[in-house]
């Protein structure tokens, strides 16, 4: 916490103030970056890693398998969520951002030097879910964690700008995922990356993690914690129905938009090639909706700063539920289908993402914040989210792939009605927060 010195006036106070906590939200995002680039790659090379992991002899198998392991990561979030969230609200926000960042760079490492199931069979499966296991607990508490440092950190007037940083850091893990696929998959041939080449994206993640977790190093804890921590002996215990209100009503908001953003992001470009579109193609075109996407952010995290958190989260419900059909029906083998689809979908989607921050830290008191995101965001995300990329492939599998899309479509409205059911939240004080 920065404090004003003899000599120092208040506005230079204030201005090493902001500048200090601006250099926190940079070490903070710099690592949520890396973090979700770990996690994307997963997603972009899961054909390769199909075919590297699990017996080849049934390929649509294989790939179900790989979609399997992603779902099983995220079931362990809402875990890692609890137990870094308790963490979180006891020790610090920094503390668990440093723990997280080391624990994914670890899986990151093992998933690019583990042996293939040709060498030791069933063996290798293991290994894999055994590392994905780890970083989907390490997952929970960093998406929690950052989205309460964020939050806690930003000026109340400016928190849900401040907040589209916790989102576009998830865009921009995927983007830099997703360029490193393309760059592989152009550079290599197919048979080299099939052979060794999918594994330089985690080798990649884990070096840059390094960096990263210097970054983090340097970070501020949080005033509003700090000041929470002092203020804890005096505060009468929460109603335990108003928690579980505001952690259903948390749940339900964020299933609509993690299911159509793990579609639209680590599905979409599986789905684009089978339909006959080129890989290196997929993943390039994805690369440039997502930067629509990361582009958008900032209007829809400001505009919310204005016009209230409410009306931006309804608004993507409506449109989402609309238009989650005819843009699915849009995909086919060129490459401008892909583009425009996916990047009117993405930008649909950033409206939400770019306010999640702001939005799930309004809704409970600074000392259960943390854990109130970490089981809330991790639970919605884990059965919505990480289920999304296997449900869409098992449905097209069954030439019943409509009902991927009606899947969304519900889910949307069931964040519009979760949204109506919450108070306005727009530029209260965090420590005046309650559930």
């Amino acid at each position: 916490m920065t404090h004003q010195t003899a000599g120092t006036t208040p506005a230079q106070a204030t201005s090493g103030t902001l500048r200090s906590k601006r250099k926190s939200m940079l070490a903070s995002s710099v690592g949520n970056v890396m973090e979700w680039y770990e996690w994307s790659a997963y997603a972009v090379f899961a054909p390769f890693i199909a075919a590297a992991m699990f017996n080849n002899a049934d390929p649509v198998s294989a790939l179900l398998s790989t979609f399997a392991v992603f779902a099983v990561g995220f079931l362990m979030r809402p875990l890692g969520g609890i137990v870094f969230g308790r963490i979180a609200d006891r020790k610090g926000r920094k503390f668990v951002l440093v723990t997280t960042m080391l624990t994914m760079a670890t899986g990151s490492l093992v998933i690019g030097l583990m042996p293939t199931y040709s060498s030791i069979g069933v063996g290798a499966s293991a290994i894999l879910l055994l590392a994905r296991v780890a970083q989907g607990f390490a997952h929970g508490g960093e998406s929690a964690t950052a989205n309460t440092y964020i939050a806690e950190i930003a000026p109340s007037e400016r928190r849900g700008l401040w907040g589209s940083i916790v989102f576009a850091a998830i865009f921009g893990g995927s983007v830099v995922a997703y360029t490193v696929g393309g760059v592989v998959t152009t550079v290599l041939s197919e048979s080299a990356v099939a052979a060794w080449g999918w594994r330089i994206p985690f080798l990649l993640g884990a070096l840059l993690a390094l960096a990263a977790l210097w970054l983090r190093r340097t970070m501020d804890e949080s005033d509003v914690f700090e000041s929470s921590e002092k203020a804890d002996a005096e505060v009468a215990p929460l109603p335990r129905g108003r928690v579980v209100r505001a952690i259903l009503l948390v749940v339900a908001m964020t299933s609509g938009i993690t299911a159509a953003h793990y579609t639209w992001t680590s599905y979409v470009s599986t789905y684009a090639i089978g339909q006959g579109m080129a890989p290196n193609t997929a993943y390039w075109v994805t690369v440039g909706a997502q930067l629509f996407g990361l582009a958008a952010l900032p209007f829809w995290g400001r505009l919310s700063d204005r016009i209230g958190r409410r009306p931006v989260m309804i608004g993507f419900a409506v449109v989402m539920t609309v238009l989650q059909l005819p843009l699915t029906a849009l995909i086919g083998s060129a490459g401008w289908t892909l583009l425009v689809a996916s990047g009117i979908a993405i930008v649909v989607i950033a409206a939400p993402g770019s306010i999640l921050s702001s939005i799930m830290s309004e809704a409970f008191p600074t000392r259960i914040r943390t854990q109130g995101i970490g089981f809330a965001y991790s639970v919605s995300v884990a059965v919505f989210g990480g289920t999304a990329p296997y449900l869409n492939q098992l449905f097209n599998n069954l030439e019943i792939g409509w009902m991927s899309s009606g899947y969304i479509m519900i889910l949307c409205v069931c964040t519009g009605i979760a949204v109506f059911l919450m108070r306005e939240t727009k530029g209260i004080r965090l420590e005046d927060a309650h559930c």
